[in-house]
């Protein structure tokens, strides 16, 4: 799917079930989701993850950056509008009750994660 090394495929599979397991209204960041997966450092390869999934499973809409704004999505636009939809408001570009709306949790299966 990524690569064939079986590192990168482990913390590609695992990022896509940590965004799989979002709960709808809620939002991660790219660097939590990354920390779910097993490597707090990984928040870039965490987009390209998404971006190359292609899975209509993975709410990738829930994924946000760490100062409260939306950040990348194919369609900008769709990914605020997928967000509202979901409950979630904006002022501006900007989330609001980000930090409250902001899930991070530890996801069973995935080895690393600060327990």
């Amino acid at each position: 799917m990524f690569t064939n090394n079986r590192l990168h495929n482990d913390f590609a599979r695992h990022v896509l079930d940590v965004v799989k397991s979002i709960p709808h209204g809620r939002i991660s960041t790219y660097g939590d989701v990354a920390a779910m997966a097993g490597n707090p450092t990984a928040w870039r390869a965490v987009g390209n993850i998404m971006r190359l999934s292609g899975s209509d499973s993975v709410p990738c809409h829930r994924v946000v950056n760490s100062n409260g704004q939306v950040g990348g999505y194919s369609v900008p636009a769709v990914k605020v509008e997928l967000l509202r939809l979901e409950g979630i408001r904006f002022r501006g570009k900007k989330i609001l009750r980000f930090e409250e709306l902001r899930w991070q949790k530890v996801v069973p299966g995935i080895r690393g994660q600060n327990e």
